[in-house]
């Protein structure tokens, strides 16, 4: 939690400003029942009208001057807060969005949902309860304790017995309340996640008639959330019930006591008024103080968890000293593999392959293959777990990752719209992309003709991943994205699966025509996709099974020779 308060640093006087104005409401409301003991004791004990009338209109200016320390420690501890969250999530979404698809394994989706939400939220609010009401919790209690002190020292000894009692209550429910919502905040984590998950997969869930099943498990989550939730909100309801009843029992000795000294003439009635006035004064300000520390306590694994985020180091980052000349194109990979962190299985093992600057590579291979792992070498999505990659000749590793990836037009195997318009989304490839530009990339993409049928053409509205398009639509769109970037290095991962052969003509002769010099990589399930590369990349089980034109591989390459057979039976998708 400490090194989340370096966030305030910048709205340190709205922090300071806050906690004093409420210094000064508390002083006002300090002073409040010692005016009423004395419009008793000295004024009507005393029939002094005078008196009453002008510590009356005092009393009035004490809680005149209280509500304006209130208002303005509102004010400036609501604008330290806020600004304090916002700058966290900021920086919370930052990482994130910078973090290696690893680093986004080692936490949940869900996970990182709750801590960019509910955990920003209750460190917010602890920031903000420990600006106004932890001020004013022992700022109330230790001023009523010394008030009573001096002004009604015959009762002070309750003081002694009630004070401790209600320290012990506020030290074990805060402690009790600190692990049952960290429990409450994992849980939360599984129903975020759970609802990523199937809101993702509602079009499966529907095909599949899932729906009754996912249901019932969400509501298991969602009873464990609740049983969590209800456990954590009686630790805390129990402490206020505790602490009046520890008060009551306070105010009826001191009635009892304070009558006694009353009748034998050692203690005015004023001085017990104030006292249990104070007495109330000390409670408010313990329960209040108790409160701050519960919320402080459950704001603790929020903290934690928002940390552990920002301290986690991105496993792919620029070298010392990054290459940021242009990149040509040339690649090659030596003995490249991969595999995925928690399985240890390789996905790609020992691939080797050289692409001249300008030339085309088609990769094809049966499914889980490593052909989509592959390319996302290229960008440094992922690290290699051995081998080398090398483009122009130098490691990978040493270009700037805004050079390498600026370098890189990827279209990948699955279309990922953002809602917005259609222009918005090209320019996802290029922030500066003008009309021009869009045009040629869609006509390159084959994508103007639906495009042109919208009646705000590129201002048309897509909606959350682009599901007010078809398959082929978005993909269209997709390869789009990637061209207007006028790449180095263009990376196609299957994305004309859902486009019509001749539309998939279109783009083949837009992309020769375009991109002469432009170094391609084309993953494919179908043999026309990549039959005119230069050369042809077959990879099983992740390893080479060949490389070749399409001609040899025809007539040296078992595998190939296959995968040609099988789509000559399904209707035949060798034409040129």
């Amino acid at each position: 939690m400490s090194k989340l308060l370096r966030y305030l640093a910048p709205y340190k006087w709205f922090a300071i400003l806050g906690p004093s104005f409420m210094v000064l409401e508390v002083m006002m409301d300090l002073v409040q029942p010692t005016i009423m003991q004395h419009i008793i004791d000295d004024g009507i004990a005393q029939n002094d009208d005078t008196y009453v009338i002008r510590m009356f209109a005092l009393m009035i200016g004490a809680a005149v001057i209280g509500l304006f320390g209130g208002i303005g420690c509102s004010i400036f501890s609501s604008r330290a807060a806020i600004n304090f969250a916002t700058d966290l999530r900021k920086d919370l979404f930052t990482a994130i969005t910078y973090f290696s698809a690893k680093n986004k394994d080692d936490f949940s989706i869900g996970k990182l949902i709750t801590n960019l939400t509910s955990d920003v939220e209750t460190v917010q609010r602890a920031v903000l309860m420990t600006m106004k009401i932890f001020v004013r919790g022992p700022l109330l209690f230790i001023g009523a304790v010394i008030i009573v002190f001096f002004t009604a020292r015959e009762l002070f000894g309750l003081l002694l017995i009630i004070v401790p009692i209600l320290i012990i209550l506020i030290v074990f429910f805060t402690t009790m309340s600190g692990k049952v919502f960290g429990a409450v905040q994992r849980t939360i984590d599984r129903v975020n996640t759970y609802m990523q998950e199937n809101l993702a997969g509602v079009r499966v869930i529907k095909a599949f008639n899932r729906g009754e099943e996912q249901i019932q498990q969400f509501s298991s989550i969602n009873n464990e959330l609740a049983k969590r939730a209800i456990r954590a909100e009686h630790v805390v309801g129990v402490l206020a019930p505790l602490s009046m009843f520890v008060v009551n029992i306070g105010i009826v000795a001191a009635l009892w006591s304070g009558a006694i000294k009353v009748e034998a003439g050692t203690l005015e009635i004023g001085v017990i008024l104030a006292f249990i006035n104070y007495l109330t004064i000390i409670m408010n300000g313990i329960i209040s103080s108790s409160n701050v520390l519960i919320q402080i306590a459950r704001a603790l694994p929020s903290a934690s968890r928002i940390q552990e985020v920002l301290d986690t180091k991105n496993d792919i980052v620029n070298a010392q000293y990054p290459i940021q000349a242009p990149i040509q194109g040339e690649i090659e990979f030596k003995d490249v593999s991969f595999y995925y962190h928690d399985n240890g299985e390789y996905v790609l093992d020992k691939v080797s392959f050289h692409v001249k600057q300008g030339g085309t590579l088609g990769i094809i291979g049966t499914t889980g293959s490593g052909k989509s792992t592959l390319l996302k070498l290229l960008p440094r999505l992922f690290e290699p777990t051995g081998g080398e990659i090398l483009i122009d000749g130098q490691p990978i590793e040493q270009y700037d990752l805004l050079t390498l990836r600026h370098s890189v037009g990827f279209a990948p195997q699955k279309a990922l719209l953002f809602s917005g318009s259609i222009a918005s989304n090209l320019r996802f490839g290029e922030s500066d992309a003008t009309e021009r530009e869009m045009a040629l990339a869609m006509d390159i993409a084959a994508a103007t003709e639906f495009v042109s049928r919208f009646s705000k053409g590129t201002e048309h509205h897509l909606s959350q991943g682009g599901q007010n398009l078809s398959g082929g639509q978005r993909q269209r769109l997709a390869m789009a994205r990637a061209f207007i970037r006028k790449p180095r290095i263009l990376v196609l991962d299957d994305t004309t699966s859902a486009v019509d052969a001749i539309s998939e003509r279109h783009i083949q002769k837009g992309i020769k025509q375009n991109f002469d010099g432009t170094t391609t990589i084309i993953v494919a399930s179908k043999i026309s996709s990549i039959r005119h590369a230069e050369q042809i990349l077959v990879l099983e089980e992740g390893k080479v099974a060949g490389l070749g034109t399409h001609d040899e591989l025809l007539a040296t390459n078992e595998v190939y020779q296959e995968i040609v057979a099988t789509q000559e039976e399904r209707g035949g998708v060798l034409s040129e």
